[in-house]
């Protein structure tokens, strides 16, 4: 167990709320007096919650933001040189060439070293290697999907770079989740935390109200299920350790993180219209794989390993956030095998590694299910697994209305692509509703204890 695991913490919003308080009661006092308060010795006890080494270092995540970057993404380089700034500078044309149907013209034109030196980005330098991924992916999606037709060869000039920062970040190069949504955002007030009132994207492909709020939804529920996480991480420890009552309190703040990222999830509708996201959304964050517009794939130009063959990728979707499977792992929900769960597997190789392991070790831990009615677990246990399906229901709801109900009517301002398959390649409907199912299934009956006194069988 972590050094730094504390059981008898609950991490809530009242915790963040109480450290606030300690630092602006620590802040009256000199330095040195600070020092010999039990205010300061509390304050650093939910510090270290609430930034554990652990979870920060092997998995990159805290209570504070979740899965979302430590600290803020990055919305310029670090690193000088000019074919670094030319990037940063071209990439902030996307939506008015695309609108113009330009986007490809000035491309083609451009020599094939323009971006010569992002490849070299030093890899020690994160918030560089980020914010690189973050832009050439837009670059190359806006090449891909920017036309009448998808474009089958992409052109060297993008190709390149993106494939070497692809390499460094672990993830193949395609747009996925990490720097559509997770590294492409930034606070309007610094020292605020991650709010839907707080904060905006570094980039967008057409920009407009509808697409900034399709990706600050999931910013958010991101950091909104930062508690959930390490709640999680805490959880699975104080199991291994038979300290049962701190599993419990566990499960009660996953259960809350959870409640609030369900009811910012249903705000979606305020501000993203299922006909936009249908139409001029979604269009730009297919992949190449399992895509009828695209039956051979895409060739990366000048990308040597390629071979100059064509490629296949899943494209971006919320399938990739490591926060469900996670949650799967540690409660014990089991999908039978069929084409999404193969699908979810498969995600995990576009998600970062770091997160990528936290699943894994959820799994290798997990299984909190089988401790719930012998430990007397069962209402925060279940709790937790009525927001999951809650979760569950209120996405298939969304999918039938931002994408099967859009794809029966006709549009001239563009298309959403396939009518039955997500912007990742895969069948959704059917299966969306039976891991629903599966989940509400591990649900623990709750026993009345009335129900186990000797009925009254009368007078013999």
């Amino acid at each position: 167990m972590s050094k730094n695991y504390r059981s008898d913490i609950i991490i809530d919003s009242s915790l963040f709320q109480k450290r606030d308080e300690l630092i602006d009661y620590l802040k009256q006092l000199p330095y040195h007096k600070q020092l010999r308060t039990s205010q300061w010795q509390e304050l650093k006890d939910i510090e270290k919650v609430l930034s554990n080494d652990n979870t920060r270092i092997e998995f990159d995540f805290c209570a504070e933001r979740g899965f979302n970057p430590n600290p803020d993404p990055q919305t310029s380089f670090l690193t000088y040189d000019p074919t670094i700034e030319i990037l940063a500078r071209d990439v902030k044309r996307i939506p008015k060439l695309l609108v113009t149907e330009q986007f490809r013209n000035y491309i083609d034109s451009y020599k094939s070293n323009r971006y010569e030196e992002v490849a070299n980005l030093d890899i020690k330098i994160k918030g560089d290697i980020r914010l690189a991924m973050n832009l050439l992916s837009f670059m190359a999606h806006a090449y891909l999907w920017g036309g009448k037709e998808p474009a089958t060869v992409l052109p060297a000039v993008i190709a390149v770079p993106w494939c070497a920062i692809a390499k460094k970040i672990g993830r193949p190069p395609i747009q996925s989740y990490a720097s559509y949504a997770l590294d492409n955002w930034y606070k309007i007030d610094h020292r605020k935390e991650i709010t839907l009132d707080n904060i905006a994207l570094i980039q967008n492909f057409l920009g407009g109200v509808d697409e900034e709020w399709f990706t600050m939804i999931h910013v958010v529920m991101e950091a909104q299920a930062g508690p959930a996480m390490l709640a999680t991480y805490n959880a699975l420890n104080a199991a291994k350790a038979n300290e049962w009552s701190a599993v419990n309190r566990c499960l009660h703040t996953i259960a809350n993180s959870l409640e609030n990222v369900y009811n910012t999830f249903c705000r979606m509708d305020e501000k993203c219209d299922p006909y936009i996201y249908y139409n001029r959304v979604r269009p730009y964050i297919f992949g190449t794989l399992n895509n009828p517009d695209l039956p051979d794939g895409l060739i990366y130009e000048g990308v040597e390993e390629f071979e100059g063959k064509p490629q296949k990728f899943r494209g971006e979707t919320g399938a990739q956030s490591s926060i469900i499977p996670a949650l799967d792992g540690a409660l014990g929900i089991v999908h039978k095998k069929d084409v999404l769960r193969e699908y979810l597997m498969e995600m995990r190789n576009y998600m970062p590694p770091k997160h990528r392991a936290f699943i894994e070790w959820c799994e290798a831990n997990g299984n909190l299910r089988q401790h719930v009615e012998e430990q007397g677990l069962t209402e925060a246990f279940n709790r937790c697994i009525e927001w999951m399906e809650a979760f569950r229901t209120k996405h298939l709801e969304f999918a039938g209305t931002y994408i099967h109900k859009q794809s029966q009517t006709a549009s001239g301002v563009g298309s959403g692509g396939s009518t039955i398959y997500g912007t990742g390649g895969t069948p959704f409907m059917k299966y969306l509703k039976k891991h629903r199912d599966e989940t509400a299934e591990i649900k623990v009956e709750e026993i009345d204890p009335e129900d186990l006194l000797m009925p009254d069988l009368g007078d013999p």
